[in-house]
C-alpha cells in the first residue's frame, strides 16, 4: 500500500485539484496547471523518443522560465536525474559539470547557447542539445519538441531512494562537487517547509531566488504542491521586482540576503509599488539583523531567515517565531530572526559539537560545528567517494559552520571555521563584526576578513561598500564597532570598494579579498 515519497506526489496531486487554476506566468505567457503538466508530459514523452530511460542525466543551464521550471517534473517522472547548472558560470565550467555529471541531454536557454557551442568538442557523451529558446543550427528547438510529442509518457517505477537531481556546489578553490538529491531528500525538505511556511492556493510565489540553487530551495515543487502560483523572473532587477510584484500581487518570494540588501536600497519611487504583508524566506549566507529590520519596517514584509546547504536538500533550520518574539523591540527582535534558529520537523537530528564530538552548552558563546543526520542528507557526491567520506564521519553530515546554541536552543552560525578570525588566541566572529556594521547608516554591504599581523598572528579587516551618497572614515566605522563590541574585534583597518566578490549564490568569496588585499588601499 505504500508509495514512495517524491515530490512527483504534489504533480499527481495538483492535476487532480487544481486543473483550472494559474500555474505559471512568464512575462506574457500563463499557464494553467492542465496546461503546464499537459507540457511537462509532451516533453517526457520526447525525451523518452529520445531514448532516456531511469538513472540517465539531462542538464539544464537556463534562469527561471516556464521551460526551467517543467524540467523539475519532466525529468524526474521518466526516472530520469535532472542536472540544473548554474548559469552564471563560465563555459568550461558547463564543460565540466556536464562531463562529469554524464549528461546525454544538454537544455539550455537562449543566453548560453554560444558558451556550450565553444565547448562542443569536450562534450562526447551529449547525444542531443535542445535550444529552450533562440534554437540555431545544431540545436533542437523546445518548443516545438513539446508541441509535436504526443502527451503520454511510458510508465516507469520510481524508487524514493533514486536520485531526483545532482546539484553542484559552487566551486572557488576546486571543482564543483555533484550533491547527490533522492526523491525521498527533495520530498521532506518540501513537506517540512511548508509547515514552518505554510503556503495555500491563494498565494502567488515571485522566482527571485534562482532554480538551480539547491532546486530553488525545493519551491519548484513546494508552491505546486499548495496549488499557488508560479511568477518567472529572469533576472533580479529592482526596477522590475517591484512593478511585477504589484501587478501580480505577489504574496511570498525567497531570496539570499544580498538580494534583500538590493530591494531594501531600491529608490523610494520603486519601494512605494511593493505590496505590503509579502512573506520571505531567506537563506544562503547569515543575514545581518539590520537588513531584516529594514524589510520589515520599511516594506512591511515578514522575514524568516532558514538555514542549510545543498548537501541537505537544503533546508535543516528556520528561526521559528514565538509569541514571546513579537513583544521584543524591533532591534531585539531582529537579533533573534537572524539567528538559523531550530530543525525542521521533518529534516533529522542537528547537534553543534565541539572537536571531541560533545554538545557545546547552550550558552550563547561556545564554539562548535553544526553536524546533521537526518531525511534530507543527500546521498552523497557523485563520483566522488573520497570528498563524500571527508564530509559523512561516523553517522553524520559535518557542514563546516562554526555555531553556538543560545539558553533557548536557538542555533546562530558565527562563521565557516575557515572564516575564523584568531587574534591574540581570541576567536572573532566576523559574522558578528558583519553585523554591527551593516547597522551603520551609511554602509550598504561589507566582507570582514582575517589579515596577517605579526603582533596578533591575525586582525578583523573591513571591505566595505557604501550606500549611494552615504559618508564615513575608516576611523568612523572602527569607532562604531568598539563602542558596540570588545575593543578587539574592532577591524584594524577599513578598505571602500565599489562592490564585494560574491558566488553565484550571493556568498562573499572572502579568499577573494584576503588575495585581492594587497591593491586595496586600506582608509
Amino acid at each position: 500500500m505504500e508509495v514512495p515519497l517524491t515530490p512527483l506526489e504534489f504533480a499527481r496531486r495538483a492535476r487532480r485539484l487544481y486543473g483550472e487554476r494559474e500555474a505559471v506566468v512568464d512575462g506574457d505567457r500563463r499557464f494553467t496547471y492542465a496546461q503546464f503538466f499537459d507540457r511537462c508530459d509532451r516533453w517526457s514523452a520526447a525525451l523518452q523518443a529520445f531514448g532516456l530511460s531511469s538513472g540517465d542525466r539531462v542538464a539544464y543551464i537556463a534562469p527561471n522560465t516556464h521551460a526551467q521550471l517543467e524540467s523539475f517534473y519532466a525529468v524526474p517522472q521518466i526516472g530520469a536525474v535532472l542536472v540544473p547548472l548554474n548559469y552564471r558560470l563560465t563555459a568550461d565550467d558547463f564543460a565540466y559539470m556536464i562531463g562529469h555529471s554524464g549528461a546525454r541531454v544538454v537544455c539550455a536557454h537562449a543566453d548560453y547557447l554560444a558558451a556550450i557551442d565553444s565547448v562542443r568538442d569536450r562534450l562526447p557523451g551529449v547525444e542531443r542539445f535542445v535550444a529552450l529558446e533562440g534554437a540555431r543550427d545544431g540545436w533542437i528547438d523546445y518548443e516545438t519538441a513539446v508541441a509535436s510529442a504526443a502527451p503520454v509518457v511510458a510508465p516507469v517505477e520510481i524508487g524514493e531512494r533514486d536520485l531526483i537531481t545532482i546539484n553542484y556546489t559552487s566551486g572557488t578553490t576546486s571543482r564543483p562537487k555533484g550533491v547527490m538529491i533522492t526523491h525521498r531528500n527533495a520530498y521532506m525538505n518540501a513537506v517540512g517547509t511548508l509547515i514552518h511556511q505554510p503556503m495555500s492556493t491563494a498565494d502567488r510565489y515571485l522566482w527571485t531566488l534562482p532554480m538551480f540553487h539547491a532546486n530553488g530551495w525545493t519551491f519548484t515543487w513546494i508552491v505546486t504542491a499548495a496549488g499557488g502560483t508560479h511568477i518567472c523572473l529572469r533576472k533580479v532587477d529592482p526596477a522590475v521586482v517591484f512593478p511585477l510584484m504589484a501587478t501580480e500581487s505577489v504574496t511570498m518570494l525567497c531570496a539570499a540576503p544580498t538580494v534583500l540588501i538590493s530591494l531594501a536600497n531600491a529608490p523610494e519611487s520603486l519601494r512605494a509599488q511593493a505590496p505590503r504583508g509579502v512573506r520571505v524566506v531567506t537563506a544562503g549566507a547569515p543575514p545581518s539583523a539590520a537588513t531584516i529590520q529594514r524589510m520589515e519596517e520599511d516594506l512591511g514584509w515578514t522575514v524568516t531567515h532558514a538555514y542549510g546547504l545543498t548537501e541537505t536538500a537544503p533546508l535543516i533550520t528556520v528561526c521559528e517565531p514565538r509569541p514571546e518574539h513579537a513583544r521584543l523591540a524591533p532591534e531585539e527582535r531582529a537579533t533573534i530572526k537572524a539567528r538559523q534558529g531550530v530543525e525542521l520537523i521533518t529534516s533529522g537530528e542537528l547537534r553543534v559539537v565541539d572537536e571531541e564530538g560533545h554538545e557545546v552548552p547552550p550558552d550563547g558563546a561556545t564554539l562548535g560545528e553544526i553536524i546533521v543526520r537526518g531525511n534530507v542528507v543527500m546521498a552523497g557526491y557523485y563520483n566522488d567517494p573520497e570528498a563524500t567520506a571527508n564530509v559523512m564521519r561516523d553517522g553524520w553530515f559535518h557542514s563546516g559552520d562554526a555555531a553556538v546554541v543560545h539558553p533557548d536552543g536557538y542555533v546562530e552560525i558565527r562563521d565557516r571555521f575557515k572564516d575564523v578570525i584568531i587574534s591574540g588566541g581570541e576567536n572573532i566572529s566576523s559574522v558578528e563584526v558583519e553585523g554591527v556594521l551593516m547597522r551603520h547608516p551609511a554602509v550598504q554591504e561589507v566582507g570582514v576578513v582575517g589579515m596577517p599581523d605579526e603582533r596578533w598572528g591575525e586582525v578583523p579587516h573591513a571591505f566595505v561598500v557604501l550606500k549611494a551618497g552615504g559618508s564615513a572614515t575608516g576611523d568612523d566605522l572602527i569607532a562604531f564597532v568598539r563602542e558596540r563590541l570588545a575593543h578587539f574585534k574592532a577591524p584594524r583597518a577599513v578598505s571602500f570598494i565599489p562592490e564585494l566578490p560574491k558566488t553565484a549564490t550571493g556568498k562573499i568569496q572572502k579568499f577573494v579579498l584576503r588575495a585581492g588585499r594587497a591593491a586595496i588601499a586600506p582608509q
